[in-house]
């Protein structure tokens, strides 16, 4: 039906049973609020094996002015005449949001650059740069005690040998399993490899873009107990990070490789760390190097990094490159600006962080309407971010202005998972999906000038360069940061100083309606990802789906989804 999204694939993932040796788990307390073992519902890291191309930049460097298309149509409307796809890594997750986008660009600082320890072991690692390292231990004949099983396919060597190179790869994860697909194949069900780990359950993973070839990839998974694998699925090879908890014994709650960089990739941890890893160091038992942040008061604490361990620090021998204490809640989202100089950070305490991770400093601070933040995304051009979270609401808040812009009413549960469309975005004319515990699926439209509406005088020094830099000050000064925009200071002044913002009421921003409102599954999704010719969900039942993008449009409005092609 023309302007509709009709359901193309549904895969169910079978969920293993618990291993012979995981102790079933008793609570004597049903009111206790004792947190169970970390779990997490099926997410997707995808990838295209085939040449990067650098055109990918032009997501987020629109040409208007001369007329030129680039990967993005120049309208948020369906479109017929799309271009041709030029890769994927839409990794998870993803929170990013970024699916379709490459990461990498040449202006992108590298992590760590100025540190000689660093420098030396680029170099040492530029120097087999042609031979893609792989990791020592081989995951099939592991002998291991966290590694329960691993099934790979009895043709792999031919199916990998005779698949189109610009094909979906997706690695997903259910429970205590992890699953190599091929989501371009006809019998995608038939899993490239099946890997069954013996209490771990898989929470996140990620696939490195700059080093995949069509004899190589890296990918690395975060589990539940704090370890971490850098797995190489064609050759079967693996080593395992973070062994017994010797840098962080809190669960991995989301994943990155880190842009320009084959080795560096950096792990959020549930108890509100940040750690940077390298693939190929070997784990020492960690002590924090730093401790002087212990004498802040609370309001410093939340504003900034807690470092540990600094990038900058000569004792880089050994993992982790650098440790950042963020948050003491949670941590339940990630994601990397598309320039890649930013971190998003969100998290239980109902937080957004914007942190200068080059610099290790946070940039920005903001909090929810009410309720835990779950995710955050990037737009393409990485002028905005997304969260979706406890309050039921998809935000959307401005990098350059330091505020939020809008608000996003339609979920009647908790936004699980956040992505903008990078095939529906120009350089003003976005569109956002969100996926919840309330099984629907939601797409946003809106354009810089239905964000940027007038504001009172008093609000619009939020646009000065200024604006999200701090300036030194004493403790007795601090809390004006707190204080609202509208207050009698100067806002000049409160703006300046301004790292924590307060809370926008809802009479002051705008609110957004969606465009599409849709149950897609009967049980709480977990994940959604954008790709040229469809919209990938999952949830926490391992149900993945995949639905065809409207092949014409009449009006802007008629591209809900066929329900004839949901399942009932």
């Amino acid at each position: 039906m023309v302007g509709t999204y009709i359901l193309r694939d549904s895969l169910q993932l079978a969920t293993p049973p618990p291993h012979p040796s995981e102790a079933p788990i008793h609570n004597p307390n049903p009111l206790a609020t004792t947190l169970s073992p970390p779990s997490a519902g099926t997410k997707l890291s995808l990838t295209v094996i085939s040449p990067r191309h650098t055109s990918l930049k032009r997501l987020y460097h629109l040409d208007s002015a001369n007329g030129t298309r680039s990967a993005i149509p120049p309208s948020i409307q369906e479109s017929s005449n799309e271009t041709q796809s030029l890769g994927s890594d839409s990794s998870q997750h993803r929170a990013n949001g970024t699916n379709g986008f490459d990461h990498t660009d040449e202006r992108t600082p590298v992590f760590g650059e100025g540190n000689p320890s660093l420098a030396l072991a680029n170099a040492k690692d530029s120097k087999d740069a042609q031979k893609k390292r792989k990791p020592k231990g081989n995951i099939i004949k592991s002998n291991s005690s966290f590694v329960s099983r691993v099934i790979p396919h009895e043709a792999l060597p031919k199916r990998l040998q005779e698949r189109n190179l610009e094909g979906l790869f997706a690695f997903a994860n259910i429970n205590r399993a992890v699953q190599w697909l091929d989501l371009s194949s006809s019998i995608k069900e038939e899993n490239l490899t099946k890997i069954l780990f013996t209490k771990a359950h898989a929470l996140c993973h990620d696939v490195n873009p700059i080093t995949k070839s069509s004899n190589h990839m890296d990918v690395v998974l975060g589990f539940s107990t704090g370890d971490i694998i850098w797995y190489e699925p064609m050759s079967q090879k693996y080593a395992r990070l973070n062994k017994n908890s010797a840098i962080n014994g809190s669960a991995v709650a989301e994943v990155i490789w880190l842009p320009n960089s084959e080795n560096l990739f950096i792990a959020a941890h549930m108890d509100g760390a940040i750690v940077v890893y390298d693939k190929e160091k070997e784990d020492a038992p960690f002590a924090a190097e730093d401790t002087s942040s212990e004498e802040l008061n609370s309001t410093e604490r939340r504003s900034k990094l807690q470092i540990r361990k600094s990038v900058q620090s000569r004792n880089q021998k050994t993992n982790p490159i650098a440790y950042w204490n963020v948050s003491n809640s949670k941590i339940n989202g990630l994601s990397l600006s598309p320039d890649g100089r930013h971190l998003a950070v969100v998290s239980e305490d109902g937080s957004l962080r914007i942190i200068d991770y080059h610099t290790e400093k946070i940039r920005d601070l903001y909090t929810s309407y009410y309720g835990g933040m779950m995710c955050v995304c990037w737009s393409p051009d990485g002028r905005y971010m997304a969260t979706g979270g406890q309050d039921d609401l998809v935000s959307i808040w401005s990098l350059e202005d330091s505020m939020l812009v809008a608000r996003c009413q339609g979920h009647n549960s908790w936004v699980t998972a956040v992505a903008f469309d990078p095939w529906r975005c120009d350089e003003r004319n976005y569109r956002l999906g969100s996926v919840g515990e309330d099984c629907r699926l939601l797409l946003w439209d809106f354009s810089v000038g239905m964000l940027h509406r007038p504001k009172p005088a008093s609000v619009r020094q939020r646009g000065s360069i200024s604006s999200h830099l701090p300036i030194p000050r004493n403790r007795a000064e601090s809390s004006t940061s707190r204080l609202r925009s509208n207050s009698n200071l100067s806002a000049t002044t409160v703006e300046k100083e301004e790292i924590i913002h307060a809370v926008e009421p809802r009479a002051r921003t705008a609110m957004l309606p969606p465009v599409l409102a849709k149950t897609v599954d009967e049980h709480p999704l977990s994940w959604l990802g954008f790709e040229e010719d469809c919209v990938i969900t999952s949830c926490k039942e391992g149900h993945i789906k995949t639905w065809d993008r409207p092949k014409e449009v009449t009006t802007s409005n008629d591209d809900l989804p066929s329900t004839s092609g949901s399942n009932r």
